[in-house]
């Protein structure tokens, strides 16, 4: 079965060149020119994958990334933005987004981080359940939960709690993390972005974020998580 995308955009011409080329590679694509339309289509079918204008009409792109992210926290997000600075890469990436790119774009680019995207939510680990002291992984129905409660996680700490899993035990550096969970997105080795996401899953993981017995800090190699 294709993967269903839904682009939002309140540019028309837009919205034809990404539904034109993204059925080229095979995708079914719906549109919507703002969030009241784009909530319409959702409501009906969720879509594989969001592709979100940052500035529309009816809502700020950031505060409905995050919404979205609450609401479906599995379902990757790609931010569509004019904006290039890399504090806006950051905060754009904060708010629950999966990656970041910026108009004008190469269709060809944006196909590949939809490729890498979708990429990284199907693909499963080889054991279906992980348990590590409070914490247990369900990789077959994507449940994370903690002393038998649920926690939501955003696909991209998703994605670094899976990586972290299938390296437990071993020290691995900044750069192998930006490698392996942010493949294809332009991460700088010397961006935060990575320690604010490993923050972010020490407070939804950890009895006490401040002293983590899951995401260990690895002083002068990075991090090492619990076995």
């Amino acid at each position: 079965m294709n993967s269903k995308i839904l682009a939002v955009d309140d540019d028309k011409d837009i919205l034809k060149v990404i539904k034109a080329n993204l059925e080229l590679h095979e995708y079914e694509v719906d549109t919507a020119e703002n969030w009241t339309n784009a909530q319409e289509i959702i409501s009906e079918q969720l879509p594989d994958l969001i592709i979100l204008d940052v500035m529309l009409p009816d809502g700020d792109g950031m505060d409905i990334c995050r919404s979205l992210r609450k609401d479906y926290p599995a379902t990757p997000i790609i931010l569509l933005t004019a904006k290039d600075k890399v504090s806006d890469k950051v905060f754009g990436l904060e708010s629950g987004a999966d990656d970041y790119v910026v108009k004008p774009f190469e269709t060809l680019e944006l196909v590949a981080r939809i490729k890498a995207c979708l990429r990284r939510v199907s693909t499963p680990l080889s054991e279906k359940i992980v348990v590590i002291g409070s914490l247990k992984v369900d990789f077959k129905k994507r449940l994370v939960t903690v002393s038998g409660k649920q926690v939501a996680l955003t696909p991209k700490e998703y994605d670094l709690l899976c990586f972290f899993i299938s390296h437990k035990g071993e020290a691995v550096s900044r750069d192998t993390i930006r490698k392996n969970v942010w493949k294809g997105s332009q991460i700088y080795s010397w961006s935060r972005v990575i320690d604010v996401h490993i923050q972010h899953l020490r407070q939804k993981l950890e009895k006490d974020p401040s002293n983590p017995k899951y995401v260990i800090t690895v002083p002068g190699a990075g991090y090492r998580f619990a076995e």
